[in-house]
């Protein structure tokens, strides 16, 4: 009869994932109903502003780097100094001037993309050690900034 039991568990186990299968792959299946049903978009007018006239100005977090960090590659492939003001987002391209202001206490500085952080449903940026002490926030942890991009005319002067 042990035998049986034996023989009998890789076919009970073949069932139940058998079964199983279809309840895996629901997931799968619904977004292929959703992106069956949705309209068609309409084509993109030239009415429609850029995408940098988006990011033009926006309101977020700023953090700074951890210690850990110095001395170790950005993503641009620069080493990332605390000293200097630089700093890390997740959309501005690498070289660009960008004026954060501390919401708190009014104080700004400019400092150079040259690193990316990791995506946000709300804009975020990531400062060098010396550019949150610049604003203000260096023991605290986050700040409350405006983050404005800089025309390459304005972050030549």
């Amino acid at each position: 009869m042990a035998s049986l039991e034996r023989r009998g568990r890789p076919a009970l186990i073949a069932a139940i994932c058998l079964m199983l299968l279809p309840i895996h792959t629901l997931p799968l299946l619904a977004e292929e109903t959703r992106s069956e049903s949705r309209p068609k978009e309409t084509p993109v007018t030239a009415e429609v502003k850029p995408k940098e006239a988006k990011d033009a100005e926006a309101v977020g977090i700023a953090s700074y780097y951890a210690r850990r960090y110095d001395g170790r590659r950005t993503t641009s492939g620069a080493r990332y100094n605390p000293e200097k003001m630089t700093a890390a987002h997740q959309a501005l391209p690498f070289g660009t001037k960008v004026k954060v202001t501390n919401l708190a206490n009014d104080k700004e500085v400019v400092v150079t993309v040259n690193d990316r952080c990791r995506k946000r449903k709300k804009p975020f940026i990531d400062l060098s050690r010396a550019a949150a002490r610049e604003l203000g926030f260096l023991g605290k942890g986050i700040a409350k900034v405006k983050i404005v991009p800089l025309a390459e005319e304005a972050s030549l002067k």
